[in-house]
């Protein structure tokens, strides 16, 4: 039997990323914004395009988000999102942002088509603002010391030891 190398690789998992960027104010509020095209309150950020780096698709979506090409720091999350049709399961990456004083906030032109507004909310505020899965990864971000492995915003329970 001959390994078919283009069936294998056919067999393998094609997964869907996105990007979030977690920018703050000095007092520590986090940066929404509230979409034109669905309901809700969403992390600026978006899907990554075909063949691009979750770190290119969270720069190119806050410049088209924001008007502003932000800075994008370092890896706060990975959380892997089970399917929910019509949506593929995928890795949804959370990056910092950092803080964005008055000046900065000014700065910001929303999208019309896209954006309606944006909001600081405290971090207390956030379940009631974002979905479920998506304040559980904004909130363990913020309370953790270092990048994180998520599922559907949980930390994964480790195995028990025998």
């Amino acid at each position: 039997m001959t390994f078919d190398l283009a069936a294998h690789i056919a067999g393998l998992a094609r997964v869907r990323a996105a990007a979030g960027v977690l920018f703050r104010d000095p007092d520590g509020r986090v940066l929404l914004a509230k979409p034109t095209y669905k309901p809700g309150w969403e992390v600026p950020g978006g899907a990554a395009e075909a063949d691009e780096s979750p770190l290119t698709a969270a720069r190119r979506e806050i410049r088209e988000e924001l008007g502003v090409a932000f800075p994008v720091g370092r890896l706060l999350a990975v959380d892997w999102v089970a399917a929910a049709p019509p949506w593929d399961g995928g890795l949804m990456f959370l990056f910092d942002g950092g803080t964005l004083d008055e000046a900065a906030l000014a700065r910001i032109v929303l999208p019309a088509d896209e954006l309606s507004s944006y909001a600081l909310v405290a971090p207390s505020e956030l379940a009631g603002r974002l979905k479920p899965r998506l304040a559980r990864r904004v909130l363990a971000a913020l309370e953790a010391d270092g990048p994180l492995y998520l599922e559907d915003g949980y930390a994964p329970t480790p195995p028990r030891s025998r």
